[in-house]
């Protein structure tokens, strides 16, 4: 009930510009001025516990510290009330009336010299409040003030230049906002439209928060506390609320720093891969927040792209935003920010992978073609992620793995190169002909069974000073090895292979004996330098340009190999059945190296030798 006349006030000029700014163009979402109000009744809250500490004569002193919203959607309005440090008279003329000391005549001179390295949060400058205008018709005030000298009072404006205060009865402490909506911001009176605001941007604000009597903010900020103090129970249960999830995380880093930035990060890595299972491309979804307000549910930048199926919440001080708080200025602080956390998480996973390495070859399973993805793209990060990949390879057991670190660590001598093979499965290479020569020299050769593997190892190239070479590249030397009796003389290798490439013509490039064949007839090297077996295929798949052009490969014969032999006493016998057989041993080459496109011609051929049996 008011005891005296209203007075009426003119809005500084100040106020009128940021007025227009903050109605008509600062913001992208109305529904952001509920955040705002929110966060300032907070830190009126947060202002009223510390005065608590220092004065005893608080007026309402009983009243629970807390943040009352209610809606009706018939009046079409949405109160937001504190019981914090409320304000005199005189604190809602200077605060909501005129520039004063709320630093928004800083940020309108920011604003107009188009500087804003140096702006901060919205709540420093004093300015969320005027958020409520982009959807208010009228917005009354009611405060009392902590000092129980003084009165309560209502302030009152529709936003169009001027505000009135008068006195007012039964006021609680602290402030209490109503809003009378415009007709088309009617939904914001809508029970379930400001409790889905409320969980997405508020949801862990420090003092309960209740809407039409419900509280709605049971989750805490986890990510603040203690990790010594937290149970796995309230981190399953916080990580389902912010990832939306149903499973329980795979792993969790929680840590805090600060230096070079103040951050407090929770991530965590989910159970499943979803896109591994066929789902759509991960969107980020480590949120960004500030001092417990969410700045960005799913902030593009914080994070490389190759990190995108984490969860959690990342919370700094230090972040330089926009008044709006919805847009970063600063790119260097936010690249500073992705370094810090990048390195701390890949930091976590080297620990993992050493301290509990089951758990770690798990979590590879499923999310390794994201570390693979970073190997490849991710420069700055290279050298650390690189130590996190793993492979089968030829002197491990089938479905155990070893890291480029390990393989390095068992060559011998003088060697140089890391040896790899791409092909769909284990059993796949170990029955090809390219591993022979490995094998025999006890080389070890890293098996690599996904589509993006060969793209990778082109791109990491090295490690530690080892350089990363396809053992079925065509330039591979390796070292001499005794050779066993019964080969072909030098002059009937030279015989053969000169009939062979007469016979193949254009099919080949070159017909020579190899240094790589044991068990195997004959094997096929890709002539073309610059597209592997593999990457053909890949650039076939996805019907790029070049792979219709005709196909030449090197083909190499095992002079010892019986069937060699046997072709060796047919092309002068019968040339015309040795004619096939070359042909068929090509295709059986080119099947092997997956380079076979049309099996076609090789069935009818294989036919007319069958009926020469």
């Amino acid at each position: 009930m008011s005891t005296a006349t209203p007075q009426k006030f003119e809005f500084q000029a100040e106020i009128s510009q940021l007025l227009d700014i903050v109605t008509h163009s600062l913001y992208t979402e109305k529904e952001i001025f509920i955040r705002e109000l929110v966060s300032n009744a907070s830190d009126a809250l947060e202002k009223l516990r510390h005065t608590q500490l220092t004065e005893k004569d608080i007026f309402d002193d009983t009243l629970t510290l807390e943040i009352n919203v209610t809606t009706d959607d018939k009046a079409k309005t949405i109160t937001i009330q504190d019981f914090g440090i409320g304000m005199t008279r005189a604190e809602l003329v200077e605060n909501l009336g005129t520039i004063a000391h709320s630093g928004s005549k800083a940020f309108l001179k920011s604003l107009a010299e188009g500087d804003q390295k140096n702006t901060n949060l919205i709540g420093q400058f004093g300015v969320g409040f005027y958020s409520a205008f982009m959807v208010a018709k009228s917005v009354k005030v009611y405060s009392h003030s902590w000092r129980a000298s003084e009165p309560g009072h209502v302030w009152t404006s529709t936003g169009s230049g001027s505000y009135e205060i008068e006195e007012s009865e039964g006021q609680r402490r602290g402030s209490k906002i109503v809003i009378e909506l415009k007709d088309d911001c009617a939904d914001f009176a809508q029970d379930w439209k400001v409790k889905e605001i409320l969980e997405r941007y508020s949801a862990f604000v420090s003092f309960p928060i209740n809407l039409n009597g419900k509280h709605v903010n049971a989750i805490q900020a986890l990510w603040l506390r203690n990790k010594n103090e937290i149970k796995d129970e309230e981190y399953n249960a916080f990580y389902k609320f912010q990832a939306h999830a149903f499973d329980e995380p795979r792993l969790r880093l929680h840590f805090s720093a600060d230096a070079p930035l103040s951050i407090n990060a929770l991530l965590f890595v989910p159970k499943d891969n979803t896109e591994k299972l066929g789902f759509s491309r991960l969107e980020p979804s480590v949120a960004l927040y500030c001092r417990k307000v969410m700045i960005d549910a799913k902030p593009k930048n914080l994070l490389p792209e190759w990190l995108r199926f984490l969860k959690g919440v990342v919370d700094s001080e230090d972040l330089p935003l926009n008044i709006s708080r919805e847009t970063m200025q600063d790119k260097a602080l936010i690249e500073k920010l992705n370094k810090v956390i990048t390195k701390r998480f890949l930091k976590f996973l080297e620990d993992e992978a050493k301290n509990h390495a089951e758990a770690y070859a798990e979590f590879y399973t499923e999310f390794g073609i994201f570390l693979k993805e970073g190997a490849a793209m991710d420069f700055t990060h290279k050298d650390q992620i690189v130590k996190l990949l793993r492979f089968e390879s030829s002197l491990t057991e089938k479905g155990k793995t070893t890291s480029l670190a390990d393989y390095a660590s068992r060559m011998t001598g003088d060697a140089k190169e890391i040896y790899y093979l791409v092909g769909p499965n284990r059993a796949a290479i170990e029955s090809g002909p390219y591993l022979e020569a490995f094998k025999a020299r006890n080389l070890e050769v890293l098996f690599c069974y996904e589509a993006v593997d060969e793209y990778v190892m082109n791109n990491v190239r090295e490690f530690d000073g080892k350089k990363l070479t396809a053992a079925d590249h065509a330039d591979v030397k390796l070292s001499d090895i005794p050779k066993p009796e019964g080969a072909l003389s030098d002059a009937d290798v030279a015989t053969l292979t000169k009939w062979m490439k007469e016979t193949l013509d254009a099919r080949v490039a070159e017909v020579k004996a190899s240094d790589r064949l044991v068990d195997s007839p004959v094997l096929a090297l890709n002539a073309d330098k610059f597209m592997s077996p593999h990457m053909r295929r890949m650039m076939k798949a996805m019907n790029k340009d070049g792979t219709e052009t005709p196909l030449r490969v090197n083909l190499e014969i095992n002079p010892r190999h019986a069937v060699i032999k046997r072709l060796f006493e047919l092309h002068t016998s019968s040339p015309e059945k040795a004619k096939l057989v070359t042909e068929q041993l090509l295709d059986n080459a080119l099947i092997s190296a997956g380079l076979l496109d049309d099996a076609t011609a090789m069935v009818a051929r294989l036919n007319k030798l069958l009926e020469s049996v």
